[in-house]
């Protein structure tokens, strides 16, 4: 079992292009031993964007904080704590934080989308 704390996981600024005020902290991955998932929290300021980008790996979000606008193909909604979405491999998406405060949330992955 591996047990550890938010607080002290590295937050790291996201580069991509077109996107801005997010951070990103890999909770779980291969070295806490994980071998088929992963499990990101994203942290967007107010107004922050993660640009419309796509992988081969499927997606499943979970809204803990705050609410914005999460784009999936040709859809696009309103997600708010407590909210749960799933996003297809391949499928392009996007996020915007539209509140005035952080939008966080968790992102589990395939490991194959890790590091």
């Amino acid at each position: 079992m591996y047990i550890g704390h938010v607080d002290k996981v590295k937050k790291e600024e996201v580069k991509m292009e077109g996107t801005f005020g997010t951070y990103i902290q890999w909770l779980i991955s291969k070295g806490q031993g994980a071998e088929n998932y992963a499990m990101r929290l994203f942290t967007l300021e107010p107004s922050g964007k993660i640009a419309k980008h796509q992988h081969p790996w499927e997606h499943e979000i979970y809204v803990l904080h705050g609410e914005g606008k999460i784009g999936a193909g040709e859809e696009e909604v309103i997600a708010k704590a407590g909210n749960f979405l799933y996003i297809e491999p391949d499928v392009p998406h996007w996020y915007e934080n539209t509140g005035n405060e952080e939008m966080k949330f968790l992102c589990i992955i395939p490991m194959k989308g890790g590091p």
